[in-house]
């Protein structure tokens, strides 16, 4: 019996969940498609500047799991861009933080005005 899935903390669905290369229909291409998880972690490791470590504790998983994640969502974007498909985000075992849904907690990122690596807000 494999162990249950861990639902993964994020703090926001991307407002964009398609993207599709200029002069191109996405109902032709083909199709790459990058789990929420899988973007939350990039935006938190690239675009936030956190450690895996950081986001990890963020998200509410393993380090591990992060790496993971993170390389999952590189190859993935790496093969829209090369092979010229349509990148979707979408689907996965995830959460929305509490501090998006307007209650008091959140595990800190910029995107709800923490600071950085802390659940102290700024």
């Amino acid at each position: 019996m494999s162990r249950p899935r861990i639902q993964k903390r994020i703090c926001d669905v991307p407002s964009i969940d398609t993207f599709t290369p200029s002069g191109m229909s996405s109902a032709s291409a083909q199709t790459v498609t990058m789990s929420v998880e899988e973007y939350e972690a990039l935006r938190l490791i690239d675009y936030e500047d956190l450690s895996q470590e950081q986001c990890a504790q963020i998200m509410g998983v393993a380090r591990s799991t992060v790496q993971r994640l993170y390389n999952d969502a590189r190859k993935k974007i790496a093969d829209s861009i090369i092979n010229v498909k349509v990148l979707k985000i979408g689907g996965g075992d995830y959460t929305i933080c509490l501090k998006k849904q307007n209650q008091s907690l959140c595990t800190g990122c910029k995107r709800h005005q923490h600071r950085r690596g802390g659940n102290r807000e700024s």
